[in-house]
């Protein structure tokens, strides 16, 4: 899964054009590495955000495509900082 869709359907940023931007700003890593927005996503990739002053670190436990509310918290574990 792309790492844009994966930020939006896990409801981490809440629109993928914002997710799309914070890619392409430098503002996220997969596995320490600089990501582009079609950056391909998988289980156990950790994850790391910068929200401003705040950094948010999740590992990836489920790729779930179109994912509910109710079940987008099951996508990711929080490792450090807050969701």
């Amino acid at each position: 899964m792309r790492i844009d869709k994966f930020l939006k359907n896990s409801r981490i940023i809440k629109r993928r054009q914002v997710a799309k931007e914070a890619c392409e700003n430098g503002r996220v890593l997969i596995n320490g590495n600089v990501a582009k927005p079609g950056s391909i996503v998988e289980e156990d990739d950790i994850i790391e955000i910068a929200f401003g002053k705040s950094n948010l670190k999740v590992k990836v436990t489920d790729l779930i495509d179109g994912a509910k509310k109710s079940t987008a918290g099951e996508m990711y574990e929080v490792i450090d900082g807050e969701s």
